[in-house]
């Protein structure tokens, strides 16, 4: 039996987190493009219906991988910084814990918006999400910019990392960007 972490060293991440971290990356850019397309097609339509599902589904499928990716990454640990200032160190601990929290507060704040909207969240058209609470016209508003405020709350930061990976790369090369590819 071939171990699916057969790539992972004290230096670098193991294939299961790598998968994990690219994965979840991918369907946040799905749920945010597909975000974006959704709001702006007017009335209700069934394509625009259809996207709404679409967006919870990957909203759920985010939640459940990063709990999956929290829970990896506690059992696993993660490699040893490489040799960098602490205040990047610092930057780095932050950035990547304002991450963990957005990945789990983005699809949560969407999940108890959809509910104060009163529509139940079916993942995948098959399992019915339990409804923690009735709708509330009151909440329902306050939950939507909390949502779109989180989100891009999580763009920003995700932009920081982007970049932050990047230097490391092309200017510092460091090998740090190296550690999470496959």
């Amino acid at each position: 039996m071939m171990n699916n972490d057969v790539l992972e060293t004290p230096s670098r991440y193991g294939l299961t987190a790598i998968l994990l971290h690219w994965l979840v990356a991918l369907l946040i850019g799905a749920a945010f493009a597909l975000g974006v397309v959704m709001v702006d097609i007017p009335g209700l339509t069934p394509t625009k219906l259809r996207y709404f599902s679409w967006h919870k589904w990957l909203g759920v499928s985010v939640l459940a991988l990063a709990a999956l990716r929290l829970l990896w990454r506690w059992w696993r640990g993660v490699p040893p910084a490489v040799d960098m200032p602490r205040w990047q160190q610092q930057a780095s601990a932050i950035g990547h814990a304002l991450l963990y929290v957005l990945m789990f507060a983005v699809p949560l704040s969407g999940y108890f918006y959809s509910l104060a909207a009163g529509v139940p969240v079916v993942y995948f058209g098959v399992w019915p999400l339990p409804v923690l609470m009735e709708a509330d016209p009151v909440l329902k508003p306050v939950l939507k910019q909390l949502h779109i405020t989180l989100v891009y709350t999580m763009l920003v930061i995700i932009a920081v990392h982007l970049l932050a990976a990047l230097k490391h790369h092309f200017i510092d090369r460091d090998g740090v960007l190296k550690r999470m590819l496959p």
